[in-house]
């Protein structure tokens, strides 16, 4: 199950990570966020133990969604070693997303 990502736990669990995480900023209103969550919990089941994967919803946590300048949902975020190194946003194909975080894998 992907982890519950907030504005106070986002540093140590994406930040500090010894693993690259893929983090899905959402929200409850959003129908494309809809879409993609079954994704991400797959995602977060396949990966299990090789990367972390989280979610981000956007009306409780505004902070880190400003910090990282999330103007649309869903927009997901593939971070290694604290540093953003790829995005996606909006409803893309599982395979799209699988295919960045095996870029950084």
């Amino acid at each position: 199950m992907a982890l519950e990502i907030t504005d106070a736990n986002f540093e140590e669990l994406v930040m500090k990570s010894d693993k690259p995480v893929v983090v899905d900023f959402w929200a409850e209103w959003c129908g494309p966020c809809r879409m993609i969550g079954p994704v991400i919990e797959e995602m977060a089941t396949e990966y299990d133990g090789k990367a972390v994967i989280g979610k981000v919803n956007v009306d409780e946590n505004p902070g880190v969604s400003a910090k990282f300048g999330v103007r649309n949902i869903p927009t997901i975020l593939f971070v290694k070693n604290g540093e953003i190194a790829d995005k996606s946003v909006g409803a893309v194909p599982k395979a799209q997303l699988t295919s960045k975080l095996d870029a950084i894998l």
